[in-house]
């Protein structure tokens, strides 16, 4: 282990490679998706296992209450035939556990809150329809019971089964690797450590602070981008005494590696929103960010796109070949423009675009670069571009050129929202907070482009959205951003 922490120490003090693309910061992102798939998949076999469960302790339940009815025990009259029977009912509990949060999280698996409250909500859905035939009383009555019994059976069978994962856990080797921030010689620090180190599974690198020579240590928090680009690293954990800009540096960091962040202390962090509170009985913290939900929703957003694009491509074949066509038509050159931009994690793809310039003006754009409106080369805006064709200048208008980035969509390059892709060069020019829109896919539509298209032409404005974009990211948004698209392409604001 002390060999281990020298080098990751000797890595964090390198300087970094010349080309932008061994960044740290990229080289994290790189790597970020597998971390988020791993607690993907551990999310994926906990509520596989749990929902297996509470449905087999359900049908269990059901066939005893059928057997004390067919022995004469007396069931019969308080639970006539057809109560809570089929599969409508043991659906609508298993509906009431999703509710109640009794799959949201670990913490929550043996949660007798949460599991009492999904099976009265659950119990409530399956006995509603028994107040009009049966009265409010004796559905009530019978509501209080079935939930009393159902919350103790399912309390019951799944701390039995929690006590099996944690003696499986303990048998075999850890397998989240954890890297503790703060002051390991403080109050905080040492529960901290000992509160997360004594979870089933966990195993501590090292850890990043500011005082130096201790135990286990692999550098100064300002390494943290090295040092989670080299551990592989699945949890970060902040132990209080840590200030508050490098607090946000470091909460940073392990979100765009993926990694879930627990904290000691409530702050405010980017990247996160509602914070959990998670606690062993003994210690409370919070968790600040969710990796399986980024890394389900990121599922999601893969399927809208590849179902959005192919849909709209063959929707909109017919224009697309008229526009074709025309481009062909109106002058010399390829109807598709291909050219090299920065994807996720700096990765190169080709963009395909309808040519809106003569042929060979990419080869021109030294000749032109005065007339750049923006003076920022990363952001390169010529109102009335003399190499812009007759056919390009309403395609740009109305943005009709960019409808061939829905095959680069489709096979997985950009997304249908996302940041606005740019040049590989354009990497040098970039500060380390610029490399936070790289963090996802680019997209045909963005923030950028509903707000203002070429108008704005700051490059730091322009980070500023696509950073809020990276932080507030849900499906909800982009459906926002795309509702608002088409009023932003009819206004025509900064399109040229």
């Amino acid at each position: 282990m002390l060999q281990r922490t020298t080098d990751l120490i000797e890595v964090a003090a390198r300087q970094p490679d010349e080309s932008p693309q061994a960044h740290p910061r990229l080289t994290l992102q790189k790597t970020a998706g597998q971390t988020r798939g791993r607690h993907f998949w551990r999310a994926v076999r906990r509520i596989g296992l749990l929902a297996s469960l509470d449905f087999s302790v359900l049908l269990v339940a059901r066939f005893a209450l059928n057997f004390f009815r067919e022995v004469g025990s007396g069931m019969g009259a308080m639970f006539p035939a057809g109560f809570m029977g089929g599969w409508g009912a043991l659906s609508a509990v298993l509906v009431g556990m999703v509710f109640s949060g009794a799959y949201a999280s670990e913490e929550r698996w043996a949660s007798v809150r949460a599991i009492f409250l999904g099976a009265a909500v659950g119990s409530a859905l399956a006995l509603w329809q028994s107040i009009d035939s049966l009265g409010l009383a004796w559905t009530a009555e019978r509501w209080v019971l079935v939930s009393f019994a159902l919350g103790m059976t399912l309390t019951v069978a799944r701390s039995m089964v929690w006590v099996l994962v944690i003696r499986y856990r303990l048998a075999t080797k850890p397998t989240d690797r954890v890297i503790l921030v703060g002051d390991p010689m403080s109050l905080d620090g040492k529960r901290a450590a000992e509160a997360v180190l004594r979870r089933p599974g966990m195993h501590s690198l090292g850890w990043l602070s500011e005082r130096g020579g201790v135990v286990d240590y692999l550098g100064h928090p300002s390494a943290v981008w090295e040092v989670l680009s080299e551990t592989g690293t699945d949890t970060v954990v902040l132990c209080g005494d840590v200030a508050a800009e490098m607090f946000d540096a470091v909460v940073e960091a392990a979100a765009v590696a993926g990694c879930r962040v627990l904290s000691v202390r409530r702050r405010g962090t980017l990247l996160s929103s509602q914070p959990r509170a998670l606690s062993d009985g003994q210690f409370r913290m919070l968790e600040l960010t969710f990796p399986a939900s980024r890394a389900g929703q990121d599922v999601v957003k893969r399927a809208f796109d590849i179902v959005g694009s192919g849909a709209l491509i063959l929707l909109l074949s017919p224009i697309l070949v008229v526009l074709a066509l025309w481009v062909r038509l109106d002058s010399r050159g390829s109807v598709i423009f291909r050219q090299e931009r920065v994807g996720q994690a700096g990765r190169v793809f080709l963009m395909w675009k309808f040519r809106t310039m003569r042929d060979g003006a990419d080869q021109a754009k030294a000749d032109v670069a005065h007339l750049n409106q923006s003076g920022d080369p990363r952001l390169f805006k010529i109102p009335n571009d003399p190499r812009v064709t007759r056919a390009g200048t309403l395609l740009r208008r109305w943005s009709l050129d960019e409808l061939p980035q829905l095959w680069n969509v489709f096979r997985g390059h950009m997304s249908l929202v996302g940041p606005r892709p740019f040049f590989e060069s354009d990497l040098e020019a970039y500060d380390d907070h610029h490399f936070i829109r790289l963090t996802v896919k680019p997209g045909v539509t963005g923030m950028w482009q509903v707000k203002g298209r070429s108008a704005i032409v700051d490059f730091e404005e322009v980070i500023d959205l696509d950073r809020e974009y990276v932080e507030k990211w849900s499906f909800m948004l982009d459906l926002r951003i795309l509702l608002a698209t088409l009023p932003a392409v009819f206004r025509r604001t900064g399109a040229y």
